[in-house]
């Protein structure tokens, strides 16, 4: 049976873990983060989505040629969902395709609340930059115990190279990881 160490302030990583479900279960009915509405001069304001498109320095967001969010904070760029962000995330899936085998049309926009997608970018930046700031502000946790619990319990279950592995990540020395109980 794998060991899970306890943390020394239980009740901070409660409370954080408390606020971070809360965040991410709520996320449609959080208060977006204050973007800059940026709209252009002479074209009608539309908030209809065909492809978002981030600025290269991943400060601004144009929603469409009529409308660009703008003011994006770097922190919201650190909260990762695997090998993007979520705000990267919610550019790549919430846009208008066509699948062309089938000619099935995929259309994100909704009839109901147009501005919904242009809604849920500046909730999902909260939901990014409030995560990283619960996640940095939790107390420190001794990375050794860390490491020995993991290697016990890739023990346990016959993995010697997962072990070494989460030694390498946690910046154990390698000799360490044998030493670890079952």
């Amino acid at each position: 049976m794998p060991r899970i160490p306890l943390a020394p302030d239980f009740a901070a990583f409660s409370s954080a873990g408390q606020e971070l479900a809360r965040l991410h279960l709520e996320y449609e009915s959080l208060d977006e983060w204050p973007l800059d509405w940026i709209e252009t001069p002479g074209v009608p304001l539309s908030y209809r989505v065909e492809k978002l498109k981030l600025s290269k320095d991943k400060t601004a967001l144009a929603i469409n040629p009529s409308l660009t969010l703008a003011g994006i904070p770097p922190e919201t760029f650190r909260y990762r969902l695997g090998n993007r962000s979520a705000l990267e995330w919610v550019i790549d899936q919430y846009q208008v395709n066509e699948d062309k085998r089938s000619g099935i049309r995929s259309d994100p926009n909704r009839a109901d609340d147009p501005e919904y997608i242009t809604r849920l970018a500046g909730q999902v930046v909260r939901v990014s930059i409030e995560t990283v700031r619960i996640v940095e502000n939790l107390p420190a946790f001794d990375r050794q115990t860390i490491s020995a619990v993991s290697c016990a319990t890739s023990k346990a279950i016959g993995s010697i190279d997962a072990c070494r592995q989460v030694a390498l990540a946690v910046s154990v020395p390698d000799n360490r990881w044998d030493q670890a109980a079952v």
